[in-house]
């Protein structure tokens, strides 16, 4: 999945959410969920997520949404194989903008 977010050092939760097209409850559902996520929080408690935020929540909803994963199976493959599945993970993203590039060439003839 591509996401499409601006070049900044901190998202809001709304922007995530939009990003990945899903509610802003699954975002707080899963960083209680998976340890890897830790959104910075301000003093009112709005979250913050940093762009390594982003990769991780990438990763997840790639487990989870695409691939069909439990949030168990999730937790347990990101922790015993989390090298090998973010190898895999970027490559698959490679993949999906090669293929998007193309599609735009082809468009265009």
């Amino acid at each position: 999945m591509q996401v499409e977010l601006p070049e900044k050092r901190y998202y809001g939760i709304g922007e995530v959410a939009r990003a990945f097209d899903v509610n802003t409850s699954l975002i707080r559902f899963w960083e209680k969920e998976f340890d890897v996520l830790q959104p910075k929080k301000n003093a009112k408690g709005n979250r913050k997520f940093t762009p390594q935020d982003i990769k991780n929540l990438q990763l997840i909803y790639h487990l989870v949404k695409e691939r069909g994963f439990t949030l168990d199976g999730a937790k347990i493959h990101l922790k015993e194989e989390k090298q090998k599945t973010l190898s895999n993970f970027e490559i698959i993203q490679k993949l999906e903008r090669v293929k998007a590039e193309l599609i735009k060439i082809k468009n265009q003839l």
